[in-house]
């Protein structure tokens, strides 16, 4: 593969780190699509940078099993505004 990806990959996995980001926020941050952050987190990282490969799926897991929640809170909050 091209060292670029790795970079690249390298790049969003620092960026989920730090900002504990979801996927989406990751791409609408790099301006690429929620698979292609996927793709580079899940199999480039891996190859790339185990140790942040390791931190970047804690935050992912995290996100994942906290989504309901989230999405909760967002139809609240739609419905609030139309009363």
């Amino acid at each position: 593969m091209r060292q670029d990806l790795f970079e690249r990959a390298r790049e969003i996995g620092g960026y989920i780190v730090s900002e504990n980001a979801t996927v989406r926020a990751a791409a609408g941050k790099f301006g690429i699509s929620k698979s292609t952050v996927f793709k580079d987190v899940s199999e480039r990282l891996y190859a790339a940078d185990r140790l942040l490969y390791e931190q970047c799926k804690s935050v992912l897991e995290r996100n994942k099993a906290e989504r309901h929640i989230r999405g909760g809170e967002a139809t609240r909050k739609k419905y609030e505004r139309t009363r």
